[in-house]
């Protein structure tokens, strides 16, 4: 797992966009409340679902094959900008692909490269989106406090005034 700040490049969204040079260690994930746990096993992760009282879990093959004929509107949507009411929370099975996360002021993006046996935990209430990596496909478990759900806010100015957004601000400013 590499993070760095985001180039903004106009480069395809897949590219590596690290042109900055500016890489983070794992440890400034926390600053924004991003949680990052390289070379995990599966029974790590049972643990770690248990601990955070997630109780289910599906897997997604994010791929042409795995995605079928919804591909291209998935991945178009996964790229746009929202936030979740949950956790985000994913254990990446095969291939990689980038999270990217707003900096602790809003005004950048931290791309997180995640591969095989990576964890991620991308708090409720912060703006981000994921797309692959050049190699095209992800296989990633999901896990979920309650039955499997994915539901995206896209950004909006009223959307600031949501009480998830708002706890997760609150927990970056103290």
């Amino acid at each position: 797992m590499r993070a760095y700040y985001h180039d903004e490049s106009n480069e395809h969204p897949t590219a590596r966009h690290d042109s900055t040079g500016e890489y983070l260690d794992l440890n400034a994930l926390k600053e924004v409340g991003v949680l990052a746990f390289v070379n995990q096993s599966l029974e790590n992760v049972d643990a770690i679902a248990l601990e955070r009282g997630y109780v289910a879990r599906d897997e997604i093959r994010v791929s042409k094959e795995g995605l079928g004929d919804g591909y291209e509107a998935k991945i178009k949507a996964f790229y746009e900008e929202h936030l979740h009411e949950d956790e985000e929370i994913r254990y990446i099975r095969e291939g990689s692909g980038y999270f990217d996360v707003r900096s602790k002021d809003d005004s950048r993006w931290i791309r997180i490269h995640v591969e095989k046996n990576d964890l991620i935990i991308v708090p409720a209430g912060i703006y981000h989106r994921f797309t692959l990596d050049s190699k095209n496909a992800v296989r990633a478990v999901r896990l979920f406090k309650e039955a499997p759900k994915w539901i995206a806010l896209p950004r909006e100015p009223g959307l600031e005034t949501n009480p998830y957004r708002q706890q997760y601000v609150s927990s970056i400013s103290a």
